[in-house]
């Protein structure tokens, strides 16, 4: 079984695992947001017992290696501004990620994501990296273009993202294959 790193660094991020002590950090940064979660396939959280919930979801993933979940740190601060996860499956890898509105439009997103990219295409077994995002999200998909990953197409009605609407949504399907 493939195991990414624990950590990874950039000269502005560090990404680590979720811890539980992270849970108020989570969800006063972004989960709690509606604006950052509105594509998101999880509903925005309402109390800190849901970000719980899915910091325990995180860490069971991880443990059993299905998705490594990392939060998104600031180094010079520590402060939590994001999360990215990386799912594998047989030579395959998706990946997704979100961040906190204060950090829109400075390059963390990217600067994450081709991190993550690069570490799971240079696996022997990995032969695609993809992701997909809501066609209203323009944003996201100016972050996987960045990372060189390029559009395939549409998936209809594919995504739920219950921030918007109950049913599925179309979502633009992005790879990057060797």
């Amino acid at each position: 079984m493939i195991r990414p790193p624990e950590q990874f660094e950039t000269s502005r991020l560090r990404l680590r695992p979720v811890e539980m002590k992270d849970a108020a950090e989570i969800f006063e940064n972004y989960a709690s947001d509606r604006l950052v979660t509105r594509y998101l396939h999880w509903d925005t959280h309402d109390n800190v017992e849901m970000t719980k919930t899915f910091i325990r979801r995180c860490i069971n993933v991880w443990k059993a290696g299905t998705a490594f979940p990392w939060v998104l740190c600031l180094k010079d601060t520590e402060s939590i501004i994001g999360m990215i996860e990386l799912r594998l499956e047989e030579h395959r890898a998706d990946l997704g990620y979100v961040l906190a509105r204060d950090y829109w439009e400075q390059g963390y997103a990217p600067e994450a994501a081709q991190l993550v990219l690069d570490w799971a295409i240079a696996q022997p077994n990995i032969y695609r990296v993809w992701a997909v995002c809501d066609l209203d999200n323009h944003a996201s998909a100016r972050v996987l273009e960045k990372i060189g990953m390029q559009r395939e197409g549409i998936l209809r009605r594919w995504l739920f993202h219950p921030n918007i609407d109950r049913e599925p949504r179309d979502c633009y399907v992005y790879a990057l294959v060797k």
